[in-house]
């Protein structure tokens, strides 16, 4: 049998090869009977899926599955966001399988689970889902299938959140990507549905994702920064795949990174929207975060790398903001899932109360905390899986890099040396699921980040 494992977010595999009819129908009857164990037979399961090839087809296998194994389903009426599916398993206390494969490229496909608290799966339910497969478990009733509209209630709540009316008055134009994903017909309807103008492109479900890749990253937004740039006072918005991340282009056509939008918003709902409570945030996040809660005389609460862990701590205490450095948010209020339709209207939200373009908004956090920080990433690919330990045992057991001396260690993701300089960081983490180092750096200079990498990869 074809192994399948879940990572930080889902299993994920390219259609045909390891993403079959016949593996889906196993994880499927695993998640049910990991459900029935834990829930009982009267749990509601919840489905939906993405606009990637054969996305509507895997779900409706297993909707099937789930109703002959005895379940009430409610299936999604048409393509979804995951965040949406997420906010509807806590409002109607469902578990939910989102058919997805993110951001990854369009011959993958993948499968979320989502428990009833709304965020991604923890290790402790992927692994008991993963040791169920090839159990036997046989119906215990009979169950049936409904279509379902998810978005009215997601709607009604997104509005309750965010300052829509404030939004109206905004001056800056706002330019919409819709990047062939899940968030057309949702972020672009929340606009529509309250009269707020904004220009869009790639406005269809297209299941190659216009050849290029469902991931809001400047490599694959050229369109959006040539639109911004072409439009005077104009700022861009868009989503992954599965609209659980986000992609923001400032007034110069300039990508706006994760950190930056976190840190914005933290200060937004810190001193506009006067929320109280802590920041999570993971290992492989900026100081950026750091030195603006310092600031803002709120906590911070660090994490392993991966949303299902923040969503775990936002869970345990419930903090202003929650976010991660690949593209990933929720606020105090939310879920604790990233939903990248959110982010986009928050931003909307925080240029709207400041009266300010984002351009000035992220000089004022920079002025604000004092400095700049860049970040890099490289990626060590290795012979095999064995070579990875040690590699992790040598970085522990370093006192210096280069000319740098390491002032601190932090071992709750792989390891992270924290620098001399207090502005400089390397985190080096194993894949988990290939013979794969990532190592993220930080500092505050791209001198120092060109130095740091050059002595790493001696």
């Amino acid at each position: 049998m074809n192994k399948i494992k879940f990572g930080t977010d889902g299993w994920r595999a390219v259609v045909g090869e390891d993403f079959t009819e016949d593996n889906v129908v196993r994880v499927v009857k695993a998640a049910g009977k990991y459900i029935y164990d834990n829930f009982g037979g009267e749990k509601l399961v919840i489905i939906g899926y993405d606009p990637r090839s054969k996305a509507d087809e895997f779900s409706n296998i297993a909707a099937e599955v789930l109703k002959k194994l005895g379940f009430r389903v409610l299936y999604s009426d048409k393509i979804i966001p995951t965040p949406v599916l997420a906010y509807n398993a806590k409002l109607l206390n469902a578990c939910a399988l989102m058919f997805t494969a993110s951001h990854n490229p369009p011959e993958y496909l993948g499968i979320k689970f989502i428990p009833d608290y709304a965020g991604p799966a923890t290790s402790d339910i992927t692994d008991e889902i993963v040791s169920n497969l090839d159990k036997e478990f046989t119906s215990f009733a009979e169950g049936k299938i409904e279509k379902y509209d998810f978005s009215k209630d997601y709607f009604k709540h997104i509005e309750a959140l965010v300052d829509i009316n404030k939004i109206k008055n905004l001056k800056t134009n706002i330019i919409f990507d819709g990047l062939y994903s899940a968030s057309i017909g949702y972020f672009d309807k929340i606009l529509t549905n309250h009269g707020i103008k904004f220009k869009s492109l790639h406005m269809f479900h297209d299941t190659n994702f216009g050849g290029g890749m469902p991931e809001p990253k400047p490599k694959f937004l050229k369109d959006l920064i040539y639109e911004v740039k072409a439009n005077p006072n104009s700022a861009g918005f868009a989503n992954d795949g599965d609209a659980d991340r986000f992609g923001v282009i400032n007034e110069n056509g300039e990508y706006v990174s994760p950190n930056e939008i976190i840190a914005i918003l933290l200060m937004h709902l810190k001193n506009h929207k006067k929320l109280e409570g802590a920041i999570v945030k993971t290992v492989g996040a900026s100081l950026l975060l750091d030195k603006t809660a310092e600031k803002l005389g709120v906590k911070v609460i660090e994490t392993a790398v991966g949303f299902k862990h923040v969503g775990d701590a936002m869970r345990k205490y419930n903090p202003v903001i929650g976010g991660e450095e690949s593209g990933g948010l929720s606020i105090q209020g939310h879920i604790p899932e990233k939903d990248g339709i959110l982010a986009n209207l928050l931003i909307l939200e925080a240029m709207a109360y400041s009266g300010k373009p984002l351009v000035e908004l992220q000089k004022e956090l920079c002025d604000f905390v004092g400095c700049r920080f860049y970040n890099d990433r490289i990626d060590k690919k290795l012979e095999k899986q064995s070579d990875v330990k040690p590699l992790i045992e040598k970085f522990k057991n370093l006192n210096a890099i280069g000319n740098f001396k390491i002032l601190k260690k932090d071992f709750k993701d792989g390891v992270k040396l924290y620098l001399d300089d207090n502005t400089s960081w390397i985190l080096i983490r194993p894949s988990g699921t290939e013979p794969l180092l990532r190592i993220y750096f930080e500092s505050d200079t791209l001198e120092k980040i060109d130095y740091l990498k050059s002595e790493v990869t001696k």
